[in-house]
């Protein structure tokens, strides 16, 4: 039986911090959405690589920014920028880092559940 869920974003069901950043999970309909919230100076092969013991991300990611820029840069050197109401599909095998001033968060329909776990990612 379907049943109406919500789910405040002021409640996350989990939350993983790292060196200038967090990301806030949220299960609801059997499904999990992260919001990722990223201070200027995070940079994915400094602050979450380490963690996970990959290079470079190893998670598909799509999902929608919110605020602030963050580049984008795959593994085979194609580079790219998104910002304020960019949807993205992220494939695995990338760096990414936080551009200028302003804090980057997004919303990540896809890859929440495993990114910057350690065992998974």
């Amino acid at each position: 039986m379907e049943r109406l869920e919500i789910v405040n974003l002021a409640q996350p069901t989990e939350i993983r911090v790292f060196s200038h950043g967090r990301l806030e999970v949220f299960e609801i309909a059997g499904q999990v959405i992260g919001r990722a919230s990223y201070d200027p100076g995070w940079r994915w092969s400094e602050h979450v690589g380490p963690l996970v013991g990959t290079e470079l991300c190893q998670t598909e990611h799509l999902g929608l920014v919110i605020c602030g820029r963050c580049a984008v840069k795959m593994g085979d050197g194609l580079e790219t920028t998104i910002g304020p109401g960019d949807l993205f599909a992220i494939p695995p095998g990338h760096d990414s880092w936080v551009v200028g001033d302003e804090a980057y968060v997004s919303l990540h329909f896809g890859g929440a559940d495993t990114y910057a776990a350690s065992e998974s990612t």
